[in-house]
């Protein structure tokens, strides 16, 4: 296969040097996926605040369109929840003067978010990615997941749902339990277990489309709408208007494109790493400016079709690849088979129980509260990076919590950007704060004498490692500790520069002055194991008025002059 990254990106690149062998897997995932996207994608529309409907308008062009331009031959682009989520919180507080441009503003949205991803990957910015650490979308993701759990369970128990963040919401639901309508909880409540129980223990079966089957014959074979059980309603049938979205204008595409970058990122970040783990299975790259393009292609088509933001799903690409899929002929058969739902199958999913539809979402974002995870950063911890760092000792489980509280007390979008936020600046803490490590030798190596507690150390010589580059943020730091360093009989420090890879101009000219300080006591600083870059900032900088012996090991640092007593 040719790499993507080798020349013009190809249309349908996945379907290229494609083999008859592959048609029958790739149907069979298409059939397979197609019954777990239909009732997820009228799910997550109902999270998005639109009608169920506008997730399958959305699915048929992103699949396509993503199936054109992507460069993944396994990642199902559609519906989901946390870009839906967002999607509503964006949407609300735009429409909420006129609440009937609602859909029409999420087509917006849609549309905003696409021709974002399209120039994005114009100016090849696939690398934004790196920008949000994997604890960083851990944390926003379970903050997410539980927002939109608690969001779905006033549908579960037949009760009024309030507004708010994630604690205003549970509080109203307590406040509500009393107004439960057992009816609704009971159908709820087994349409929740039936989803859990079969992918626990017969996974094969797709057990969303069988508990929306199976709420829908008990709608019509016990009349429980007449019984209090709301049910979704009528659902338009036929394909979607094309073209832009009416009652909205320009003015509502320019309010919306700032937050569409936000929706573009989250979604870039989860299906850039759903794309990437089939890819690294099969043996076959992707390419991020790529995935850019396919991502903005996918939502543009699908604001055009009335739908609304979509990305690519990391549970519907597992069930994709689980079924044996080989290339995106899997998606184009998913999209044929939802135009087919469309033109002929709507009637059949307005008797749909609402509270049916709450349980399958609560079931696909369950396992998204990933509790372990965070338990697993918060175990990245040793007394002696606490020593070292204190309270950033911690600094990924931090930032995770952080995600995730900002996401229940602030809502997505600023969830997100508070987690990122505080990842950044423990980074730049930890820079400002690196080990500064004194070194003792263990036979050719100089290792941390902290680590190895029962290796002499040459009298009268302090051998020193600082494990980060120097620069502005933690020179003044270096330099106290090597000077903390030093006893009275010290006569020679030496600073093993092999674990800093660069230098500035600041921490040079600190250098500089660390060897003016310690020449007052006596004590000579010689540089160890300096590559290309610490030397010629170090000649470049202008500390020539205080110049660093340099030398090409510790030992010939050590053996160019001996140790004064």
């Amino acid at each position: 296969m040719v790499s993507p990254r080798a020349g013009a990106w190809p249309v349908f690149g996945s379907l290229r040097e494609y083999r008859k062998g592959w048609v029958r897997p790739d149907v069979l995932a298409g059939l397979t996926v197609w019954a777990v996207l239909v009732p997820e994608a009228l799910a997550y529309a109902t999270i998005a605040g639109v009608p169920p409907v506008v997730g399958l308008y959305a699915a048929v062009p992103a699949l396509i369109l993503y199936a054109a331009a992507g460069s993944s031959r396994h990642l199902v682009v559609g519906p989901m929840s946390a870009t839906a989520a967002l999607s509503a919180a964006i949407v609300a507080p735009v429409a909420a003067a006129d609440g009937g441009k609602y859909a029409a503003l999420s087509a917006v949205l849609a549309i905003a978010t696409g021709v974002a991803g399209l120039l994005a990957a114009l100016l090849r910015l696939g690398f934004i990615a790196s920008f949000i650490s994997e604890p960083v979308l851990k944390g926003f993701i379970v903050g997410l997941a539980l927002t939109i759990i608690i969001g779905q369970v006033p549908a579960i128990f037949g009760i009024e749902k309030t507004t708010g963040n994630f604690f205003e919401q549970t509080w109203g639901v307590i406040a509500h339990l009393g107004d439960t309508d057992w009816g609704t909880l009971v159908v709820g409540g087994l349409s929740l277990a039936v989803v859990l129980g079969l992918r626990r223990w017969v996974p094969v079966v797709p057990g969303s489309l069988l508990v929306v089957l199976l709420g829908i014959a008990a709608v019509s074979l016990f009349d429980l709408d007449g019984k209090g059980v709301d049910i979704v309603g009528p659902i338009d049938s036929g394909l979607p208007t094309l073209g832009l979205p009416e009652g909205v204008g320009f003015d509502d595409f320019l309010d919306l494109m700032g937050p569409a970058v936000g929706v573009l990122l989250i979604g870039f970040a989860e299906g850039l790493g759903a794309a990437k783990t089939y890819a690294t299975k099969e043996g076959y790259e992707v390419d991020p400016n790529r995935e850019l393009f396919g991502l903005g292609a996918a939502n543009l088509g699908s604001g055009l079709c009335s739908g609304m933001v979509v990305n690519g799903s990391l549970s519907k690409t597992a069930v994709n690849g689980g079924a044996g899929a080989k290339s995106q002929v899997s998606g184009l058969v998913v999209a044929a088979l939802t135009i087919v739902t469309l033109l002929f199958l709507t009637g059949l999913f307005e008797k749909l129980p609402e509270a049916t539809l709450s349980g399958v979402v609560i079931a696909a974002v369950i396992e998204l509260v990933d509790i372990r995870a965070l338990r697993r950063l918060y175990g990245v911890w040793t007394e002696r990076l606490g020593n070292i760092y204190g309270y950033a000792a911690r600094a990924d489980f931090a930032a995770a919590l952080a995600a995730m509280v900002g996401v229940l007390l602030f809502d997505t979008l600023p969830g997100l950007v508070i987690g990122i936020g505080v990842s950044m600046l423990l980074l730049l803490y930890r820079a400002s704060r690196p080990h500064v490590a004194a070194l003792a030798k263990e036979g050719s190596l100089w290792v941390d004498a902290e680590r190895h507690p029962g290796l002499p150390t040459a009298p009268h010589v302090v051998v020193v490692r600082v494990e980060a580059g120097l620069f502005f943020a933690n020179a003044e730091h270096v330099k106290d500790r090597i000077e903390d360093l030093c006893a009275d009989d010290t006569r020679v420090v030496v600073l093993d520069a092999e674990t800093s890879p660069f230098v500035d101009v600041t921490a040079a000219q600190m250098l500089g002055q660390l060897r003016s300080v310690l020449a007052r006591r006596g004590i000579e600083l010689r540089v160890a194991h300096d590559i290309g870059q610490f030397r010629d900032t170090l000649r470049l900088s202008g500390s020539d008025a205080t110049p660093v012996n340099l030398y090409a090991t510790v030992q010939d640092a050590l053996d160019a002059g001996a140790s004064r007593p």
